[in-house]
């Protein structure tokens, strides 16, 4: 299989390497190169894709916000090549994000990929993150940064996603849009956006209900999004990033085995619904980036603030019940020397101090009414961090970059909870990340090879002892990775082309497991060591026509190669929850007229559900529709459009929960489903002198 699959993408390469080549050169159409036009900012230095030694992808505000259900971000990001993702419809899990197999082990928010929004963290201190809060029918830019990247960003860097909301319109408008469909599917948002003299400004508000598609799987939240920039001066300018998420109701319909899967896909487990298994949640965010030129240079300044309120349920009576009261804060500081050396040399350097205090109360969940306290304890997560980067051309075909960063990570526990020990104490996890890079600038594109280390911290939730008393779980250790890289990417005219072959090295790899006194609670273990090979490739085609076509394709073979647990030998094994191949297919026609439709198709092969590898789900390939029009009339944009989900009502799991037990992996997906929509916009053409 793996020889098939080889020889599959070798094909693909030469046919991709053919178009390219006989594509008509930029320099002779005197069209730009798209890999010069491309700029990205996720590597913390802003610069065109084409001197980014590693593997970038952008999504523009035309894919993530036109004819979208705007439920989460695998919507828009299906097509990026070693982004694996899974729980769109469960929203008291939270999508499972996977870059590259990091933070495939998640039961519960986001692990191991680091998650920015107008470059504030959504990641905590401890690596742990959460997308409730990101408004995605504002959102106008979203940078997937694919492959361990602590160097720049430290703790749980297995790869990046920054989401930047929309700014700098050109000119004022003020937006409505209402959309429905099928499973109770509800959503409205207003929006308006502009300038006032040195003020550019957008506010967002939307709210959004859905019932499930299965039993026991309403939801409900609200959310209001907003973003300034101020000009102090020709060369200061302040962002500052405002954000309210209330999520008053998220049902947990958990996962079922095998046996209940084919008796009633739409079904929850009982003892979920028994429990009133699911979370509620508040978040306030307030967050500030101030940049100003001086010296030669760029200096970026950052500060935020954020409150989390969270209560869930768990399908169990002792400790089932949870109450957190969270509040995470940082700042930073970087600087950048562009023109050191005439030029030559290109340095950055700054720090990160972020801190994270949680209250955590876990109380008796009785059929859903809480119980007595069982369990009271404050844990504080200290996390220091100072880097230095720098890219050095010594020609003007051939660069240099490198990277090292020095982490200091800090947990401290306080047990209140003293009826049963003081089990008070601190970890401390120091850590330093190098990398290194070289990018070779053909006529037919850039050739680039990397090698980097990453590190991720067990979380706060994860450090929890399986023996059910408080304080840690001191036998886990943080995991490592050391990541090996070669790519090509290309742009020709109306085609761009990219291709990367990686080699990952994992030590300690963190590990979920159930056990019988806490069903549906996660804990983790430590694998000995791992080893990840993949393949990512993606073509994008724009015909002047209107047509344009995306295909992406991603080959893994992750496994490991020591682990050892409970006197069971699982080297050799696949990594459960990640399939061997994925791949996507879009194609989008948008008529001058005003008329667009896009059909996709995402294909994902077959998958372990646990480390034994005993349990495999069926490959599967799910099609999508999307019809829209829009027209113009005066100051006036009105765009409605249709949409079927799942066309041919393929049936598959929208997620796998990994190593559950008793065999409760599977939680269905949809059948096919419609929902459709209007938007409508009132933009000036012109402002009063």
């Amino acid at each position: 299989m793996k020889l098939a699959v080889l020889s599959a993408f070798v094909g693909l390469s030469f046919l991709c390497s053919a178009l390219v080549f006989a594509a008509p050169d930029n320099s002779e159409t005197g069209q730009p190169d798209a890999l010069d036009e491309i700029v990205v900012t996720a590597t913390r230095v802003e610069s065109a894709i084409r001197d980014v030694a590693r593997s970038v992808s952008v999504i523009d505000k035309e894919q993530i916000q036109n004819g979208q259900q705007l439920l989460g971000l695998d919507e828009s990001l299906a097509g990026v090549p070693g982004l694996y993702m899974q729980n769109r419809y469960n929203f008291a899990q939270d999508l499972k994000i996977s870059l590259r197999g990091f933070g495939a082990r998640s039961s519960f928010g986001i692990r191991g990929v680091r998650i920015f929004v107008d470059d504030i963290p959504e990641t905590l201190p401890d690596g742990q993150a959460q997308v409730d809060s990101i408004d995605l029918g504002s959102t106008s830019r979203i940078e997937v940064l694919r492959g361990p990247a602590s160097t720049m960003y430290g703790n749980a860097a297995g790869g990046v996603i920054a989401v930047f909301s929309e700014l700098n319109e050109s000119a004022p408008y003020v937006e409505a849009a209402v959309a429905g469909g099928n499973y109770g599917y509800q959503r409205y948002q207003l929006k308006a956006a502009g300038a006032y003299r040195s003020l550019d400004y957008m506010l967002s508000g939307s709210h959004t209900e859905l019932d499930g598609y299965r039993d026991f799987s309403r939801a409900r939240g609200t959310a209001v999004n907003g973003k300034f920039g101020i000009e102090l001066t020709d060369r200061d300018v302040l962002l500052i990033a405002v954000n309210q998420t209330d999520q008053p109701q998220a049902q947990d319909p958990g996962g079922i085995d095998a046996t209940q899967l084919a008796a009633d896909r739409r079904s929850a487990r009982l003892l979920n619904e028994q429990f009133d298994a699911g979370e509620e949640l508040s978040q306030q965010r307030i967050g500030g980036v101030y940049r100003t030129d001086r010296l030669g240079g760029t200096l970026m300044l950052r500060n935020y603030y954020v409150w989390r309120d969270f209560t869930n349920r768990l399908p169990f009576v002792a400790g089932g019940a949870v109450d957190l009261q969270r509040f995470f804060y940082g700042l930073g500081a970087q600087y950048s020397f562009p023109d050191a050396m005439a030029g030559r040399l290109k340095l950055v350097t700054g720090f990160d101090v972020d801190r994270q205090d949680d209250d955590r109360q876990r109380f008796d969940n009785n059929n859903g009414t809480v119980g007595a306290m069982v369990f009271e304890q404050n844990e504080s997560v200290d996390s220091n961090g100072v880097f230095l980067q720098g890219q050095f051309t010594w020609s003007d075909d051939w660069s240099m970059l490198a990277g090292l960063r020095y982490d200091d990570v800090k947990f401290d526990i306080t047990d209140y909870f003293l009826g049963d020990g003081n089990d008070s104490g601190t970890l401390d996890f120091e850590q330093w990340s190098p990398s290194v890079a070289v990018n070779y600038k053909a006529e037919s594109g850039v050739v680039f090879a990397s090698w980097s280390s990453s590190f991720e911290t067990p979380t706060t939730t994860e450090l929890a002892n399986p023996d059910g008393t408080g304080g840690f779980n001191s036998t886990l250790m943080p995991q490592v990775a050391y990541n090996y890289e070669i790519g090509f990417k290309s742009s020709r005219a109306s085609l761009f082309y990219e291709v990367s072959v990686f080699h990952i090295d994992l030590e300690d790899e963190l590990i979920p497991f159930e056990i019988a006194s806490s069903p549906g609670r996660t804990f983790y273990s430590n694998a000995g060591s791992s080893t990840r090979n993949g393949v990512e490739a993606a073509i994008s085609w724009h015909a002047s026509n209107g047509l344009t076509a995306d295909l992406s394709y991603t080959w893994s073979d992750f496994t490991f190669d020591e682990f050892v647990e409970d006197g069971e030998d699982f080297g050799g094994k696949q990594l459960p929850g990640l399939p061997e191949h994925f791949a996507y297919l879009g194609l989008t026609y948008a008529a001058r007229a005003g008329l667009s439709a896009t059909f996709e198709t995402l294909y994902s092969g077959s998958l372990y559900t646990s480390n034994d590898n005993a349990t495999a789900v069926g490959s599967y390939a799910v099609s999508n529709f999307r019809l829209g029009y829009e027209w113009s009339p005066g100051d006036w944009m009105i765009r409605p459009y249709i949409a079927v989900n799942n066309i041919f009502d393929e049936q598959y799991n929208s997620n796998i929960r990994i190593n559950a037990l008793g065999g409760r992996y599977y939680e269905a997906a949809p059948e096919r489903n419609v929902f459709a929509g209007i938007v409508v916009d009132f933009r000036r053409s012109s402002t009063a002198p």
